[in-house]
């Protein structure tokens, strides 16, 4: 591929989110200090939102590095259709008997969080794609946030969805569980600034000794990419490998150009409409 050709050691822009490769962007790290300290303080339920694409993959491997060594660790990546299913995923996780029927799971949930609570380490349920769970799943894990002592919650929540939670939760049958949340975060698209720093920063990672996109190119790129970090990689990856294919030693405007062009998602512009953003 370009790597050798470019002076990388390996792709820096792949689709794969690797913790290793965090650059901190203000609502990425807001995200985390909420979740983290919202946790530490012992509050019931949190909620991260963010368009397809933010990185909310990215700020959920991050809270799992991050609360693992305080709490015992739920983390459920994929959404449960029914409660029983919810409370199997869950029992699972705090390897409770696989055996125990389905109308014994919740009593053996509660009965774990409070051991883990006895050992000083609360129960977090860490819960991402939480858009598609149907309404009594939702309600599971409101009811769920109900099992605390008199000093404070056994089990604790996290909720990360893309913006469609927040519609989900806005209606009226909703308002119990949207009472509970403590506080909420959201994960924004990158300013031009974030999306430049963040592009030389990936390409610096991988062993790039001189600057491959100009400042021009990025523009175009976070223009085109409407600052979502996924399409920026699509669209410097396109870009690199369309410059490699040209045998260039830089990204080219041509280049960008034409990987906008080839990526469906991207906002087709003008030079002009770059230049105003």
């Amino acid at each position: 591929m370009y790597l050798e050709h470019f002076g990388l050691n390996a792709s820096p822009f792949s689709l794969t989110p690797d913790t290793r490769s965090f650059f901190g962007v203000r609502s990425h790290v807001d995200a985390i200090n909420t979740c983290v300290s919202a946790m530490e303080m012992g509050e019931g339920l949190v909620k991260v939102t963010g368009e397809v694409g933010t990185g909310k993959t990215m700020v959920c491997r991050l809270l799992v590095k991050a609360l693992s060594m305080s709490f015992t660790l739920v983390f459920l990546p994929n959404p449960a259709n029914t409660v029983a299913s919810l409370h199997r995923m869950i029992a699972d996780e705090l390897s409770i008997d696989s055996d125990l029927p389905s109308d014994k799971l919740l009593s053996a949930i509660q009965r774990a969080a409070i051991d883990a609570a006895y050992q000083g380490k609360r129960v977090v349920i860490l819960c991402d794609e939480a858009q598609t769970l149907p309404d009594d799943v939702l309600e599971a894990i409101r009811l769920l946030g109900n099992l605390e002592t008199e000093q404070h919650k056994l089990i604790q929540l996290i909720m990360l969805g893309q913006p469609e939670l927040d519609e989900r939760l806005s209606q009226h049958n909703m308002r119990q569980l949207l009472q509970r949340i403590s506080f909420s975060a959201q994960l924004e698209p990158l300013t031009f600034a974030e999306a430049s720093a963040y592009i030389d920063h990936r390409l610096k990672e991988q062993g790039a000794s001189r600057r491959l996109f100009s400042v021009w190119t990025k523009r175009r790129i976070w223009v085109a990419s409407h600052g979502i970090p996924r399409l920026v990689h699509q669209l410097c990856h396109k870009a690199l490998l369309l410059s490699y294919g040209k045998g260039q030693r830089k990204v080219s405007s041509h280049a960008v150009r034409l990987a906008i062009k080839d990526t469906p998602l991207a906002k087709q512009h003008t030079a002009l409409h770059a230049l105003w953003g």
